[in-house]
């Protein structure tokens, strides 16, 4: 049986924030292969002129409507205007059998205005690194008093790592929890079919400052002063310009280039091309990139945080911390050839095994059939 499933988020790719929440698209993109979905997205647009705007479209052959609000600078206009554009977008889609929420914030309480009203269960998935241990500091008493208050109606909480689900217990949710990944088009990120002429270097990332790009720039300056036949590529949907300042203040055009925002296939192609991706982030959750990277076959040099452990071993990558010096010595250990990973058919395998969208859709339909069942 083929159930009616509604996917909401409080993060979602749309024309404000076009590669936010992309990971919950493709989510969304393996359960519709096993039940008929639909996407219901709210965002503020301050620059529209009308109260709301309906964008209802199909994605990657789902319905996928995106209510823009005219944002203000009331937070709470804003929030009421955000639920009425719930509200008015549900309105015109069919009734689910079951929502499935993502991300604890307040954005998800229509998950529970819908579960009171019609008696429609509700599960959420959390990917948000806000969550986590580390960062509990910066977490106000009113995200965690709603996070806790929309957790208490869910049928399950479906945190993305095992490192992320200890730490919601340890924050204090009792919820039913499964651990269900990050999904990866295995299709799209498939196998390379040959080694690049030149040993290249990828970061792709928002390019935010936990994301480190300018130490990786750091590390990759020196290391080519020993070992001049590599590149390194860093680019994204972020700040590329403070990039290219500081690889020419350092003379290093030659062998660093920088690419703005690139489409998923574009990123599926660097990966081919590339021989080593880094992730040199502060704190990460359960990385989809690293998953990309894999599959393509390319090896990673990953920090020891959150989730990434649970994605990197010795056998598809190098597990350092935040250090820039060790980040360097990695760098120079794979130039070098000092390390041994498994053949790229083995990693695009376990990806294949753990994370594609076949895995991870059935992971969620079990869990869908044993709530309405």
């Amino acid at each position: 049986m083929r159930y009616k499933i509604l996917f909401i988020s409080s993060w979602f790719p749309s024309k404000i924030e076009p590669t936010n929440g992309n990971f919950v698209q493709r989510h969304a993109e393996a359960v519709a292969k096993i039940h008929d979905l639909e996407i219901l997205h709210a965002i503020g647009d301050s620059k529209q002129k009308g109260i709301f705007h309906f964008d209802d479209q199909k994605i990657n052959g789902i319905r996928t409507l995106i209510v823009y609000y005219k944002n203000t600078k009331n937070p709470l206009l804003n929030f009421t205007r955000r639920f009425q554009a719930y509200k008015k977008g549900f309105a015109k889609l069919q009734k689910p059998d079951l929502v499935h929420a993502n991300v604890l914030q307040n954005s998800m309480l229509f998950a529970v205005y819908l579960n009171r009203k019609f008696k429609i269960p509700f599960v959420v998935t959390e990917h948000w690194s806000g969550f986590l241990d580390i960062n509990r500091h910066k977490l106000s008493k009113s995200e965690w008093f709603i996070a806790k208050k929309i957790a208490e109606n869910a049928s399950y909480i479906l945190p993305v790592s095992q490192y992320l689900e200890n730490d919601l217990k340890k924050l204090g949710l009792k919820n039913t929890m499964q651990v269900i990944e990050n999904v990866v088009d295995t299709n799209l990120f498939s196998l390379k079919n040959e080694q690049s002429e030149k040993f290249v270097f990828l970061h792709i990332s928002n390019l935010i400052k936990l994301k480190n790009p300018q130490k990786i720039i750091s590390a990759a300056i020196k290391l080519f002063k020993e070992f001049p036949d590599f590149e390194l590529q860093i680019g994204g949907d972020g700040d590329v310009e403070t990039l290219n300042e500081q690889i020419q203040e350092n003379k290093a055009e030659s062998f660093i280039k920088t690419f703005p925002m690139i489409t998923s296939k574009e990123v599926s192609e660097k990966m081919k091309n590339s021989d080593c991706f880094i992730l040199f982030s502060d704190y990460e959750n359960f990385p989809c990139v690293l998953l990309e990277s894999l599959s393509t076959g390319t090896p990673a040099i990953a920090t020891k945080v959150g989730g990434i452990p649970e994605i990197i071993n010795d056998r598809n990558g190098v597990l350092i911390s935040t250090n820039e010096d060790e980040l360097y010595e990695a760098m120079k250990k794979i130039l070098l050839k000092q390390t041994e990973f498994d053949h790229p058919e083995k990693l695009h395998q376990y990806v294949e095994d753990h994370f594609s969208i076949k895995t991870i859709g059935e992971k969620f339909d079990k869990i869908y059939r044993e709530i309405l069942n």
